[in-house]
């Protein structure tokens, strides 16, 4: 179950029906994960994931600084720094147990994830907010890759999501420039799904509240369908649609959303 207790470096609650909330919570460190962040984030996604009450995640940052500004250097426990250094793995293995767990699991998720980004999301912070399907961004929001300054690599899962995301040549050119984009150019990238001009919170959670408010087994079904799509053959695609039918088809939610359309009111999705 998705708890609402208190954690070290994040913090979680339920703020409408339905929806889940993970703040990052290292505002001094522009929101940087440490190993301990990953290791709490990966725990509260994992209880979003298995808690059917929840239907959508909104990912945020404490502050207005940033969403997240990638990982934290200099900012690792001494402890965690002296398991990675005592082995010639042990980078590698800090890396596919940390934040990169934490986007697959993210990426995997067969519910709705939305990022909300005020300030910097950048390096492994902007991966952070390209694994969740949906970012909206304020005016303030600056969006890219400087892990090459530090002769650091796009390894959370960067290499991968940046040009999905932005094109081959668009992304190569952003982490080898190290570039950093304002709000509009974010979005003409494709980096942001939504640019909102006036309140941040209101509209991130009004967005989650849509989601939310959809019949849940037809949304699950359709992320997973679009994003198994999205590499897999067009054949592959037919046949993935074939069998979500014969799941959500006769599904109550169905027959409700029908009833409701022909009684001219707000159908009320029950998720079965």
């Amino acid at each position: 179950m998705f708890t609402t207790e208190s954690f070290d470096t994040i913090r979680c609650d339920v703020p409408r029906p339905g929806v889940a909330r993970i703040t990052l919570a290292r505002p001094r460190q522009m929101n940087a994960y440490s190993w301990a962040m990953t290791q709490e984030l990966q725990q509260a996604v994992t209880a979003f994931r298995d808690d059917d009450a929840l239907l959508v995640l909104l990912v945020r940052g404490e502050g207005e600084r940033a969403f997240c500004a990638g990982g934290d250097i200099g900012g690792h426990e001494p402890e965690h720094r002296a398991r990675v250094h005592a082995s010639p793995m042990g980078s590698g293995r800090e890396m596919r147990d940390g934040m990169q767990q934490v986007l697959f699991s993210l990426r995997n998720m067969d519910k709705p994830t939305v990022a909300m980004i005020q300030g910097f999301a950048v390096a492994g912070g902007l991966a952070l907010a390209l694994a969740c399907d949906f970012r909206l961004g304020g005016l303030g929001a600056k969006l890219g890759d400087t892990s090459g300054r530090f002769g650091l690599l796009p390894d959370e899962g960067g290499a991968w999501l940046f040009p999905h995301v932005m094109g081959y040549d668009r992304a190569l050119k952003m982490i080898l420039f190290h570039e950093i984009y304002d709000a509009e150019t974010a979005y003409r990238l494709g980096l942001l799904t939504e640019v909102v001009a006036g309140d941040l919170e209101h509209r991130a959670l009004e967005f989650c509240d849509t989601l939310a408010a959809k019949a849940p087994l037809a949304v699950r079904m359709t992320k997973m369908m679009v994003s198994r799509a999205m590499e897999s053959t067009f054949q592959s695609s037919l046949g993935d649609a074939q069998w979500a039918v014969m799941v959500a088809n006769p599904t109550e939610d169905v027959r409700e959303a029908q009833l409701a359309f022909r009684e001219k009111r707000v159908p009320k999705f029950r998720g079965r």
